[in-house]
């Protein structure tokens, strides 16, 4: 049987190999709560070991990597896109406050490469780890007439917890709340099409293109890994300073912003007031786009904003030194009747 699928394109045996890689990644993720080891049918995860949650939510996020993996494939560099898969799950579900559990990948390949698909789940491992969640299940699909033969695509599933009477909704946010932006470590996992289309198909770069702007090739600054605020963010929540969060992911500031916001007020942005990352120069640049299209479509250098009140702007900014993240003051809460603008001001 096992020759016969082979011969249709699907190799069973280098997919065992491939999860006996896998194993020595998962163990790195363990924590309380992991039930049972991977190789069942469904991942277990006990939540009687959480007994401190009184009325516990389930919060759970899914996403992918998109058009970055175009350039990982490209470059046959495959180790950090993992940390994007998950990144991009467990950066939604704590802006609701929510601790991260578990996470499932899905790896969809055209032709089982045991040594791909180990370095692909050792991202997706880390990712994990810095994000204090358990990799307890995924899938990998070896579809050789979906796929050519070094294609792949990646998706990812993460599911947290968080006190139903904690959970961060955009009723928190007062007028007057200070907005505070968390660092991005590049351009994270979005606009992908855009960037691709400006480097490679209207100029034609390579992957080791040096621009004057940048520390590195282009080909590492476009594969640095999406930052997880994970635990900044729950230090934050445990302390009481948070009235809302946005992850700042596809849509850039214009989308995800009001996302945080009850329909009566409005953010009121200061550009200027944060380290814009050369990458997005360069883009803007080369692109000749337009600087509503870059905050429609980038974080800009911003990866999450976060509304504390204004009394506990200092508070909140000495956790996140502490947690080494750099972060800025960039602006306010406003009500929507306000539409007054000053300088560099713009309204969300």
């Amino acid at each position: 049987m096992s020759d016969a699928y082979k011969q249709a394109g699907v190799d069973i045996h280098a997919g065992y190999e491939a999860v006996e890689r896998m194993k020595r990644h998962i163990a790195r993720t363990e924590r309380s709560g992991v039930f049972g080891a991977i190789g069942g049918f469904g991942g277990c995860f006990d939540l009687s070991a959480l007994s401190t949650y009184e009325q516990p939510m389930l919060i759970s996020g899914t996403d992918g990597v998109g058009t970055k993996l175009l350039l990982a494939i490209q470059q046959q560099s495959y180790n950090t896109v993992g940390i994007d898969c998950v990144a991009m799950c467990v950066n939604d579900i704590v802006a609701q406050g929510a601790e991260p559990l578990y996470f499932l990948d899905y790896i969809a390949v055209g032709k089982n490469n045991p040594a791909m698909i180990e370095s692909i789940v050792s991202g997706v491992a880390e990712g994990c780890v810095q994000a204090g969640a358990a990799l307890i299940g995924g899938e990998t699909a070896e579809m050789p007439d979906m796929y050519e033969a070094t294609d792949f695509d990646l998706a990812g599933f993460a599911v947290g917890i968080v006190e139903k009477s904690r959970l961060i909704k955009p009723e928190l946010v007062e007028e007057g709340d200070i907005l505070i932006g968390l660092a991005s470590s590049g351009l994270h996992s979005n606009g992908y099409s855009l960037v691709r289309k400006i480097f490679f198909k209207d100029h034609s770069y390579g992957f080791d293109a040096q621009f004057p702007e940048l520390s590195r090739p282009l080909g590492e600054e476009l594969l640095t890994p999406t930052r997880i605020y994970v635990k900044e963010i729950l230090a934050l929540h445990q302390l009481g300073l948070l009235h809302g969060v946005a992850h700042i992911t596809g849509g850039g500031f214009v989308e995800n912003i009001p996302r945080m916001l009850p329909s009566h007020l409005q953010a009121k942005i200061q550009l200027g007031s944060w380290n814009v990352l050369p990458i997005f120069h360069v883009l803007q640049r080369l692109g000749n786009v337009t600087d509503q299209a870059m905050y429609e479509t980038f974080n800009m250098g911003i990866g999450m904003v976060i509304a504390v009140s204004a009394t506990d702007k200092e508070h909140a900014l000495d956790v996140l030194r502490q947690y080494g993240t750099e972060a800025y003051v960039i602006g306010s809460v406003v009500s929507t009747q306000d539409d007054t603008i000053v300088g560099k001001e713009v309204l969300i």
